[in-house]
């Protein structure tokens, strides 16, 4: 096992609610409460560019598979592409009725998938910005959605306390996992596509398999609600982050943890992993990025 350590923590300007690598690993971008999208560059830690037009909350944004557009969304119900050199809006979709908490690209670059609170996952061509699919299911408001490695299947997570699984082709609805004991607030796919992990403001991260829909780890430790979560590269470990301002590390054969990261002097909003992984960014309530290596 090799441990993290704080290598810089970078001061930003308002609480942040998310953050994120391009997937060249050369910069972060980051989604400020209120106010302008920042692009940082890693190296220098400096925001280089600067995305204004959401007029709320920012809720998530993230980079292409290319790293050439940016796709962000907001409590103001719109998502937007954006162009990450010149800092450009290039598309305004404002077709959910309630907050946007998620946009994601496809591994493609070519579909963008959205949940809102108004209780639909929609898929958005990305050349058009054309509504092609609307998926229905959920029984509350909608955290979190991300595409399958393999890009057949969506993965979501509601107040509903489920985590449901989704066929893009038919959209119909192919699994749901039930266990959590409060809103699930994100789920991801393991690397292979089997599994899937789980955080939830009941303090726990669970692991779940994806053909029986059985659940095979529980991990607590956490004091406060889980905000994060994620599988590093291998799928041998888990990262999390909370409110209980901690990051936390869990070998997922033992379930055990294996490591604990404080730096942030306030709740822990969001974690991602370099594309080599071998850093861990975060970012806080606290105004700070933090970014974390060996």
């Amino acid at each position: 096992i090799r441990y993290f350590k704080l290598l810089k923590l970078f001061q930003g300007f308002v609480p942040l609610t998310s953050v994120k690598f391009c997937t060249d690993g050369t910069r972060l971008v980051s989604s400020p409460c209120t106010g302008s999208i920042q692009i940082w560059d890693l190296s220098s830690g400096r925001v280089i560019r600067r995305l204004e037009g959401h007029s709320d909350w920012i809720c998530n944004a993230q980079f292409s598979p290319d790293g050439n557009m940016i796709v962000s969304c907001s409590e103001d119900k719109t998502i937007r592409l954006w162009d990450a050199q010149s800092a450009r809006e290039v598309t305004k979709i404002a077709k959910h009725t309630d907050y946007v908490t998620k946009a994601q690209f496809s591994p493609d670059g070519q579909t963008i998938v959205s949940s809102s609170w108004d209780g639909t996952i929609r898929l958005w061509e990305v050349a058009s910005g054309k509504e092609l699919k609307r998926l229905e299911g959920h029984s509350a408001n909608i955290n979190d959605v991300q595409f399958s490695p393999d890009n057949q299947t969506i993965l979501s997570c509601s107040d509903d306390k489920t985590i449901a699984i989704w066929d893009i082709q038919s959209g119909n609805k192919l699994h749901q996992f039930f266990g959590h004991l409060g809103a699930v607030r994100k789920a991801q796919f393991s690397p292979d596509g089997r599994y899937v992990v789980s955080c939830s403001n009941d303090m726990t991260v669970r692991i779940w398999n994806v053909k029986t829909q059985q659940q095979i780890r529980k991990f607590e430790g956490h004091k406060k609600g889980v905000s994060g979560v994620q599988f590093t590269l291998d799928g041998r470990m888990v990262i999390s982050c909370s409110w209980d301002k901690t990051i936390r590390l869990w070998d997922v054969q033992s379930g055990c943890e294996v490591q604990e990261l404080q730096a942030h002097s306030l709740g822990v909003t969001g974690i991602d992993l370099s594309p080599d992984g071998g850093m861990i960014v975060s970012s806080s309530s606290d105004k700070t990025i933090g970014l974390w290596g060996y």
